[in-house]
């Protein structure tokens, strides 16, 4: 990703106004030595689940529509995917996942049963996509594939029987069916969930229960040599130890990875959200603060699996993660639909600083979900398409991907407190990118409030940095099918100047660096 194709509108910063005067710069200061570890490019993950137009009209509008595709994959969203370098892609589910028997989605498509889709809104499924149709999605956008098979109502046997038509390249009637469906050669799968949300839609089980489930179809989860998916138990949700304890500890066989969710509410209701747009400076704080918890639960998470796996050979994979509000009005509530706005890419942000963090047991993350759905990178309405702050802040954060984080140094951060709630102003994270060169991301989370910065590298003053800023006027600023350039990244510059490289984060911000030593 080129950091300055966009034009230049902040250039040669320096501190002005009372404020600034009257308050310290944070200082922040990269230590290039020692590395840390691989920031794995699959934390940028993305999930598209059979629930609302997330697949279906958003994904897919099938190779007669009238709407430009590619074998029934629409082109413009697919474009737009490709500029993310999606690194990984779950699918089906999500709770969908549960109640999805892979036979109903092979072969002519015309003959494919309807089914209900019972977990997202009562609708007709129709399983034009299927196993076929999605691996192809993958391999059209150069994803890893991350499939979840059904514990919920399948059984053992399904899933194996599903695992040997992915991938065997023998004589036997399952790779015979697929060659007769049109896939010569086995497909690729990268990574194999048991299992989804066994805590809820996935059968409300205790992890004692999924854990000896988990070590029956594990067993049978079987691939030849060099197309053997890692295995992916089902973990907790929110600030939940327990399944990480039973699990890591419990099990003895093959557990490559250990999944664990946790979304973004305002009110941190369930019945009443708090909504997408219009929202007070009390919800945008609540939705953002929920970030430093799953810092802290990670922690935690990371000292059971140091205790129960020394060896370090099981990842956390963060499978489901964003903001949920309540749904867009007028539409159908089991549909997901909500608005995107500049709270959203701050908040996205945000996660991608915490899974750096804990890079060394975080492997995996995926956003819920890719496209319009919950905290979606596009919206699609009919022909059109528009692409979210949430896209953008993906793309910002392209350099993050296999990079090596790097150790940052703080002082002096101010808080961010409104009444009970309250978090630190400033989020940093620091990499040396696959290309050598080392990239630096900020997050001024106050809305109202610029924050002074003064940057250093291994205590000595960079020369320059340069990259992209993403901020608005408004808390709630959004593109819209109408107006989709409203809110995007600026080219971002700055050099220092008698010694020092002083900087200035504006108020509700992104801001992704390259710094020039």
């Amino acid at each position: 990703m080129s950091l300055l194709r966009l034009p230049l509108v902040l250039a040669f910063l320096v501190f002005s106004g009372p404020l600034l005067a009257a308050t310290p710069p944070v200082q922040l200061n990269i230590q290039p030595d020692p590395p840390g570890p691989t920031i794995a490019r699959q934390i940028y993950g993305q999930f598209a689940e059979h629930l609302g137009s997330g697949v279906y009209g958003g994904l897919w509008v099938g190779p007669d529509s009238p709407i430009a595709n590619t074998r029934g994959w629409r082109n413009d969203v697919l474009a737009a995917l490709k500029d993310l370098k999606v690194p990984v892609l779950r699918w089906p589910g999500g709770c969908f996942a549960d109640e999805y028997h892979w036979r109903d989605g092979i072969g002519p498509r015309d003959k494919r049963p309807v089914r209900i889709n019972t977990s997202w809104g009562g609708v007709p499924e129709p399983n034009a996509v299927g196993t076929h149709e999605f691996f192809d999605l993958a391999e059209m956008l150069g994803a890893e594939t991350y499939v979840n098979a059904n514990l919920g109502t399948g059984t053992p046997q399904e899933m194996a029987e599903w695992l040997e038509y992915l991938t065997s390249d023998g004589p036997g009637s399952l790779a015979q069916a697929r060659r007769a469906n049109g896939r010569d050669k086995p497909w690729r799968v990268h990574h194999w969930g048991i299992g989804n949300e066994a805590w809820g839609c996935g059968g409300h089980m205790r992890p004692e229960y999924y854990a000896d489930l988990y070590r029956h179809w594990s067993t049978f989860a079987k691939a030849p040599r060099g197309n053997r998916p890692k295995l992916v138990a089902s973990g907790g949700q929110n600030d939940e130890l327990n399944w990480t304890e039973v699990l890591s500890r419990d099990v003895k066989q093959r557990i490559d990875a250990i999944s664990h969710h946790r979304y973004s509410l305002p009110t941190g209701d369930w019945k009443i959200k708090g909504s997408a747009i219009g929202f007070a400076e009390r919800e945008w704080l609540s939705t953002l603060a929920v970030v430093p918890r799953i810092d802290a639960n990670l922690a935690q998470q990371r000292a059971l699996l140091d205790r129960h796996d020394p060896a370090r050979k099981i990842a956390l994979y963060f499978d489901e993660w964003g903001s949920w509000y309540d749904p867009e009005p007028g539409t159908d509530p089991g549909f997901l639909v909500q608005r995107n706005t500049l709270r959203d890419a701050v908040l996205a942000a945000l996660h991608f600083h915490v899974f750096h963090a804990h890079a060394e047991r975080v492997k995996m993350a995926n956003v819920a979900q890719m496209v319009n759905v919950l905290q979606a990178m596009v919206i699609t309405s009919g022909p059109r398409m528009v692409l979210t702050p949430t896209y953008h802040a993906f793309r910002m954060h392209l350099p993050f991907q296999d990079a090596t984080a790097l150790t940052l140094q703080l002082q002096a951060v101010p808080r961010y407190a409104l009444g009970d709630l309250a978090m630190p102003q400033l989020s940093a994270s620091a990499a040396r990118g696959a290309d050598g060169k080392l990239y630096l991301s900020l997050v001024n989370v106050h809305p109202r409030e610029p924050l002074a910065l003064a940057l250093s590298l291994g205590g000595v003053v960079p020369t320059a940095v340069r990259g992209q800023l993403l901020t608005a006027a408004a808390m709630d600023a959004e593109n819209t099918l109408d107006a989709p350039e409203r809110l995007r990244p600026q080219a971002f510059e700055a050099r220092a100047r008698n010694g020092r490289l002083p900087l200035e984060l504006p108020a509700k911000s992104v801001l992704v660096l390259e710094v020039l030593p």
